[in-house]
């Protein structure tokens, strides 16, 4: 990167400082793997637990469902038609086993061996009165057993879940945590065993969670170690880029030690010499795949180095404040370069530029972008202002009489990389846009990634209901062309329609459109 010149250390520190800048990031590389890998793992715990609770939820739902309406039957004769309403919720309501009646404490009447089957109920084992988690009963001892029990009055009516149930949910809902359900002093693990001792603690990313609707809880987590057994089996290749990237660092550090100028320096040369320079790319409409506008992309044309990626000297000048005067000099020169072929634009041709926090603070963009403007046949060109995220811009007075100024001006708003920064969604609520730039890592991911897509698409709903233009950026195939085109996705840029170039290119390009 061209931003530094040479200055030579002696070779002792030289040395010391490239083992050390080659050790840190591997030292710090694992550091941050671990945290990650504990953070991945107690927010997998965590869901486990609450998928378990939604689960046995909705078990009992069902066994509080058949018990509500079996209940009107208790203290009525065990008959036929009886026994027939005790099988028929057990057909009927999944995970429900069986089924029975009570009078004053004494189960007269079971789905499962009709009037020949009794038993006295002894409601200090029900937690609440309403479930008991047993260690099976006389038809599958030793198998677990959950059994919601419904009263009124001397009336009672149960339903219980077979632990084969339980038990597969505690086995299949997570591939890495254990799962316990506790009912009272009784608790069932992963092997179908109830017991009555204490639950025990994980001691990696434990999580307790208790159901709201019912008296139950569960545990997950993980033993011991488990951290660094998950950094093994999920992160082999992000150990292997850790210590690539640490040589390389000790390799850079070794290099670049020689080089000890300011870089503001480098970049204000450059931008006295016009080193930056404007590149193009088109933006066509999602219907017709016209021509609509381009975006204006700042380039380093380095006499040395040649074409310097934006992504290495753009956060350099926000940061040291040179941007806004590099923003100026662009707009002067697109204007310049465009200004003679603007006859050959379509009316209301867009020509979108990147903005930052730092010309939201005060009102110099209203002049740029009126001199600008000026360059053109009134109408013939829009000016579109894209708000990058690389620094929060606040919703101050100077900045709502900024974008008032603007607006008045006919120049639009809109907001860049839409759905990736923090403060997307409280851009659209302090401040009046016109477009929202769909992130091109949404639009990788059609045909690939559900998440994504739906992710894609709450976008473009969101934007149909809040009646803002939409741009998608990234289109390189014919696929997403297509379906973002269906969704009614107003405009498209990316490589599909054409690479940024210089203007001359974009004028022959715009010719042959």
């Amino acid at each position: 990167m061209p931003l530094t010149v040479t200055g030579p250390r002696k070779s002792f520190t030289r040395h010391s400082i490239s083992v050390l800048c080659g050790l840190l990031p591997i030292l710090l590389g694992v550091l941050i793997l671990h945290w990650q890998a504990e953070r991945t793992l107690e927010k997998s715990t965590a869901q486990t637990a609450q998928e378990a609770v939604r689960q046995f939820d909705l078990m009992l739902d069902n066994t509080a469902l058949a018990a509500q309406e079996l209940l009107p039957l208790a203290g009525q004769p065990c008959d036929s038609s009886a026994q027939l309403a005790l099988r028929e919720q057990v057909t009927r309501r999944p995970f429900v086993r069986a089924t029975t009646l009570s009078w004053q404490k004494n189960i007269y009447c079971s789905s499962l061996f009709g009037s020949q089957y009794e038993s006295r109920v002894n409601p200090d084992d029900y937690v609440d009165g309403r479930l008991w988690l047993m260690n099976g009963n006389p038809v599958t001892p030793d198998t677990a057993l959950l059994v919601y029990r419904l009263v009124e009055g001397d009336k009672a009516a149960f339903a219980s879940i077979d632990g084969y149930h339980l038990t597969n949910a505690l086995r299949l809902i997570s591939r890495y945590a254990n799962l316990i359900l506790q009912v009272g002093p009784n608790w069932l693990g992963a092997d179908g065993k109830v017991r009555n001792t204490q639950v025990p603690v994980f001691a990696v990313a434990h999580h307790h969670l208790a159901s709201e609707r019912y008296r139950y809880s569960v545990d997950a987590g993980m033993p011991a170690g488990e951290v660094w057994r998950y950094m093994q089996d999920r992160y082999p290749a992000m150990f292997s880029l850790v210590v690539f990237f640490g040589l390389l660092a000790g390799v850079l550090a070794h290099a670049l030690q020689k080089r000890v100028t300011a870089p503001t320096h480098e970049l204000q040369r450059a931008l006295g010499a016009n080193e930056f320079i404007p590149y193009f790319q088109p933006v066509v409409r999602g219907d017709t795949r016209e021509w609509a506008g381009c975006e204006v992309l700042m380039r380093w044309k380095h006499p040395k180095e040649g074409l310097v990626r934006p992504d290495l000297f753009i956060p350099l000048a926000e940061e040291c404040g040179l941007i806004v005067p590099m923003t100026r000099a662009l707009l002067r020169q697109t204007a310049a370069q465009l200004a003679p072929h603007a006859a050959r634009f379509s009316p209301g041709f867009h020509i979108g530029v990147n903005i930052t926090a730092r010309h939201c603070q005060d009102l110099a963009l209203v002049d740029d972008c009126r001199e600008f403007l000026a360059a053109f046949p009134v109408g013939q060109v829009t000016l579109v202002l894209e708000l990058t995220e690389r620094e929060l811009i606040e919703p101050t007075d100077i900045t709502r009489r900024l974008f008032d100024a603007l607006h008045e001006l006919g120049v639009m708003i809109a907001i860049d990389d839409f759905g990736t920064g923090h403060s997307s969604l409280g851009y659209l609520r302090n401040f009046n846009v016109d477009y929202l730039k769909i992130d091109q890592s949404f639009v990788a991911m059609i045909g690939a990634d559900a998440l994504s897509r739906h992710i894609l698409d709450s976008i473009i709903e969101l934007s149909g209901k809040l009646d803002l233009g939409i741009v998608a950026e990234g289109v390189e195939t014919v696929e997403q062309c297509e379906y973002l085109a269906a969704r009614g996705v107003d405009f498209l840029q990316g490589y599909l329609f054409g690479k940024p170039v210089p203007s001359d290119e974009l004028i022959k390009s715009l010719d042959h459109q």
